[in-house]
């Protein structure tokens, strides 16, 4: 056979060749831009060019830091396909942690949306290996600035050579591209993704049993491309030649269900409080969605109450995924078996509700305490992985050791088996709740108390407790002009629980604290809840 190297470059020269009309659809802060893959391969060709005249070498490290945008996306491409290395730089972080994040990848180049300058501005001085910074904006002029010395995009891709060749010479165990973990504990933790592991992670997007993205598809990537690559969307999506909707900057649930309704968005991909604020959205006013075949939802377990709605009462099939950073991240995605069709909804419900089964290409075992874990769907053990497009290890970090072992990465997430082979996340290793010596998961209350027509969000967490060693906590938001009481909530509870899996004790909350991906912030959220208490 042909060793032939798996390298980004066929993406986006497929795209160019086979998909010159397909349609790239970008939300700005002036409207609606559409570029064809023909112009947008021209503009990515001209960046390309343009980062190396400002002394972009192979190897060097370019750092983003932008919304869901066509901009975005031609440095998705550029960047790699020249030889360099794309590191999506998660804006919602704290800046002290943007700033190491910078540092500790040693970008040379900053490209930056023009309303997010201010937060590179305040750590400037911090900054020890940036050479430039771009801004990336929709205005016909830059927006003044500290930052020096500072680039236009939109003049460097003027300036850019169309006639800009990738290098042939690219190897496919090249770095590519690099993410950071979300840090909720310690400094975020770097991974780097290969040439090799975004083709192979990309294909797999495109099997029939996993996201089945293909050339008919308008995918709108909500999870942003500063998390995780936006699931790999955006490398799947060009390549395939699906037509892409970028939903842009500071969207909200009415402007992601106009733009599913207006560009007929057939595939679209988020965390559950997305989907959590777009039903909310379809309930306030009557949209035309009728055109998404799926949603694929990922980062946290949803309630079944979020499948329900989506699938019964608006007819989109809703998908449940798992990876991290970690995985690239796609690694389980719960689709059902064919003779798992002829289950009543109910039953299927059920087993969607989990998070489904491993992608073809990955291998796993669940580990517990005296090993590996049967199939039962009882016995709970962590998760560990290993694949192509999984980590070895962390970048230039010594708690590598900590998450890697044996050629396998440890996910540090709880989880169970069915005898279908579907995997369910009981919890984080961390949030696991141990009571009386015996385990509660905080993620099967919480999406039992979901389920109440009344609650918005909840989340669960461990307090201290000097018979149990642990007991658990309920932390709820209510919907807008609903009304429940702690009682209530306690006695909807009791018919699916062991009675020693009930919270202790329910607190009503404006907000719940979230990471910068909209995940629970167990951390903060367990600070909270002791201050609640102590004032009780």
């Amino acid at each position: 056979m042909m060793q032939t190297p798996l390298t980004m470059t066929q993406m986006i020269e497929r795209a160019e060749k086979f998909f010159p009309k397909k349609q790239v659809i970008s939300r700005t802060t002036k409207g609606i831009a559409k570029f064809t893959y023909k112009e947008m391969a021209e503009r990515t060709r001209r960046l390309a060019d343009s980062l190396q005249k400002l002394g972009v070498q192979k190897g060097d490290k370019v750092g983003t830091l932008a919304w869901n945008t066509h901009r975005h996306l031609e440095a998705y491409f550029a960047i790699p396909c020249s030889g360099a290395v794309l590191h999506t730089i998660n804006i919602r972080l704290a800046p002290h942690h943007i700033s190491y994040i910078i540092n500790h990848a040693e970008d040379k180049i900053l490209l930056i949306d023009a309303d997010i300058v201010p937060l590179i501005e305040k750590c400037q001085s911090e900054l020890s290996t940036v050479k430039a910074f771009v801004i990336m904006t929709d205005e016909a002029k830059l927006p003044e600035t500290s930052l020096s010395p500072v680039y236009d995009y939109e003049e460097l891709i003027r300036n850019g050579s169309d006639d800009f060749e990738y290098p042939e010479d690219l190897d496919e165990n090249d770095p590519a591209g690099m993410c950071y973990t979300s840090a909720t504990t310690g400094n975020p933790k770097g991974v780097v993704y290969t040439h090799r592991s975004t083709v192979l992670h990309s294909m797999a997007l495109g099997m029939a049993d996993s996201a089945s993205l293909s050339e008919r598809d308008v995918a709108m990537a909500i999870v942003p491309m500063f998390h995780a690559n936006a699931w790999g969307l955006p490398f799947a999506g060009v390549w395939f030649g699906s037509t892409l909707v970028m939903p842009g900057p500071y969207f909200t649930p009415k402007i992601l269900a106009e733009l599913i309704e207006q560009q007929k968005v057939t595939f679209s991909a988020g965390v559950p409080t997305i989907w959590l604020g777009l039903l909310k959205e379809l309930e306030q006013k009557e949209y035309d969605i009728s055109s998404l075949r799926a949603v694929l939802c990922g980062g946290s377990a949803a309630p079944k109450s979020v499948i329900r709605a989506f699938e019964q009462k608006y007819n989109i099939p809703f998908m449940h995924g798992y990876g991290m950073t970690e995985t690239s991240p796609l690694a389980v995605i719960s689709t059902l078996k064919s003779y798992q069709e002829e289950l009543s909804y109910e039953e299927r419900l059920n087993i969607r509700a989990k998070q489904g089964i491993l992608v073809p290409g990955l291998e796993m075992k669940v580990v517990g305490q005296n090993g590996e874990v049967s199939w039962d769907g009882q016995e709970m053990g962590e998760l560990a992985l290993r694949g192509p497009w999984i980590a070895s290890e962390y970048y230039n970090d010594e708690r590598t050791t900590e998450a890697f072992s044996d050629g396998w990465l440890y996910t540090g997430d709880v989880v169970t088996v069915d005898e279908e082979g579907f995997i369910k996340l009981v919890d984080r290793t961390k949030d696991l709740i141990k009571s009386g010596g015996e385990w509660i998961s905080s993620v099967d209350l919480e999406n039992a108390l979901m389920a109440h027509e009344a609650v918005f969000e909840a989340a669960v967490v461990a307090v201290p407790h000097e018979q149990w060693q642990e007991r658990p906590i309920a932390c709820v938001v209510l919907k807008d002009n609903s009304e429940v009481t702690k009682e209530e909530l306690l006695e909807f509870l009791k018919p699916q629980f062991a009675k020693w899996w009930l919270p202790d004790d329910v607190l009503f909350l404006d907000e719940i604290p979230k990471t910068s991906v909209g995940k629970f912030l167990k951390r903060a959220l367990r600070d909270k809840v002791q201050e609640e208490l102590q004032k009780n």
